[in-house]
């Protein structure tokens, strides 16, 4: 046996400086500077009486318990906010995913148009639409005659609707892909043991499409968490409405900073929350493809 055939040739180390290296340290290096210089603003601007003003309405803290359409504030109205758009537009979903996968052309036509729309136009201007445009002569006058101008007087009441319908076209569209991503082979094997088409569908293709479908619903999640802040332009008080009361009342632009703070306090926990979900819900995919 030759010497070449023995002995491997040696490996040759890979540079330790390359472009990619940089450019990450680059872009870590100005993230950190940023960090710190927001610590600092915050810190060398710290004024223990607007703190102690205002922190307890952008917390929600101060909300009204027995009145919480009126007397929840900040945190805990954006938090209302996003528990009912979440459920309502879930499960409304559902439906508008089923009939836009419909092979009736008018039904699945008309779940497309509704998607298009809502997908495709702003939520401000949807949430306007709604809000503004139910307060006009006529529409107030047909509403107070059906005994609906309780709901749309109010304005959480508005925006969990235009959110809601926002949200559902979005989701309709994740549960529509999640359930033409389960192989059609599962159909096939359901069908060889007898199964009907709903037991087929409820208890073997959609808990695979969940799964699918898992990681999307945690970004639409935090979308919603985000552009709950469009809640206060049509005078809800939720975190961000009460950070531009306490603004246009001491001209302290850290009100702002303490609010994207909160931001991504819930942005981050919740990011942590859905990751050990995921793994919890897809533990058993990992299991089978490490054996």
């Amino acid at each position: 046996m030759t010497a070449t055939a023995e002995t491997a040739p040696p490996k040759q180390r890979a540079s330790a400086i390359t472009a990619t290296r940089i450019t990450g340290w680059t872009v870590m290096g100005l993230w950190t500077v940023l960090g710190l210089a927001l610590v600092w603003k915050l810190s060398s601007g710290f004024d223990p009486e607007f703190f102690s003003k205002y922190a307890p309405r952008m917390l929600g803290l101060d909300s009204v318990p027995f009145d919480w359409r009126r007397g929840a504030e900040g945190l805990v109205m954006t938090v209302s906010i996003v528990f009912w758009t979440m459920l309502l537009g879930g499960i409304l979903s559902l439906p508008v995913a089923m009939a836009r996968m419909s092979r009736n052309k008018v039904i699945a036509t008309l779940a497309y148009c509704y998607v298009y729309f809502f997908r495709g136009t702003p939520l401000l201007a949807q949430t306007y639409l709604i809000y503004y445009g139910a307060g006009q002569e006529n529409l107030r006058v047909w509403f107070q005659d059906m005994n609906l101008w309780w709901f749309f007087r109010e304005a959480f009441y508005c925006v969990v609707l235009a959110f809601t319908l926002n949200e559902a076209a979005y989701l309709a569209e994740i549960v529509r892909g999640a359930i033409e991503g389960v192989p059609a082979g599962q159909r096939e094997a359901a069908k060889s043991l007898g199964l009907s088409k709903t037991v087929t569908f409820w208890k073997i293709i959609v808990p695979q499409a969940m799964i699918i479908a898992l990681r999307p619903f945690g970004n639409e999640i935090i979308y919603t968490i985000k552009a709950s802040a469009v809640a206060s332009v049509v005078t809800v008080l939720d975190l961000m409405g009460i950070t531009r009361l306490a603004y246009a009342r001491s001209f302290n632009f850290d009100a702002y900073l303490w609010a994207a703070l909160i931001y991504l306090a819930i942005v981050e926990l919740l990011r942590r929350v859905w990751d050990r979900l995921e793994i919890r819900l897809t533990r058993h995919l990992t299991y089978h493809s490490e054996k």
